[in-house]
């Protein structure tokens, strides 16, 4: 179990589909800054959490770089409970890389496959069951989505569908 000395559950903001806007004069989808300070309001979250921006960025575009300045974030934070909103395409590589380094921390990847923006998003409700599995899951890295938890190496997105699913071993 998580050690009950952690104060609070810290949330990094990394971008894709759950941050990203919609220009409705042009279609485009851009990014401006976080929607988590509002979901959570909407959610009427009694958590303690801090949220800190670490980029706004696409998973498909994120590099090596970024994806080692996540895992320097998360071995820097003092809480051992994290959660990582990240891009979906992507979601799956940066939690391996994450995962390589640290073991000693509740590490919870989770996404959205509609932006928030679009009113019928999924992110609501997974940012809502990253931070209820966050607060009871042993130390491991999982992905999160449509109100489940997977190990990181035993996930898959499946682009068909829309949802992540377990991988048949």
């Amino acid at each position: 179990m998580v050690d009950s000395k952690s104060k609070y559950i810290k949330i990094f903001a990394t971008g894709g589909t759950f941050d990203k806007e919609f220009n409705e004069i042009n279609g485009e989808l851009y990014f401006q800054e976080t929607n988590l300070f509002k979901l959570l309001e909407l959610g009427r979250s009694q958590m303690n959490v801090k949220i800190e921006t670490l980029m706004m960025i696409d998973s498909l575009k994120m590099t090596n770089t970024e994806r080692s300045y996540i895992l320097e974030k998360c071995k820097k934070e003092t809480t051992n409970r994290i959660i990582i909103t990240h891009g979906t395409d992507t979601m799956v590589e940066t939690a391996e890389l994450v995962a390589q380094d640290i073991k000693d921390k509740v590490i919870i990847f989770t996404g959205a496959m509609i932006p928030i923006k679009f009113g019928s998003s999924d992110g609501l409700f997974n940012l809502g069951s990253a931070l209820s599995f966050a607060q009871v899951l042993d130390p491991g890295v999982y992905i999160t989505m449509n109100g489940q938890y997977f190990y990181w190496d035993n996930v898959r997105k499946n682009k068909k569908l829309g949802i992540f699913e377990k991988i048949k071993k």
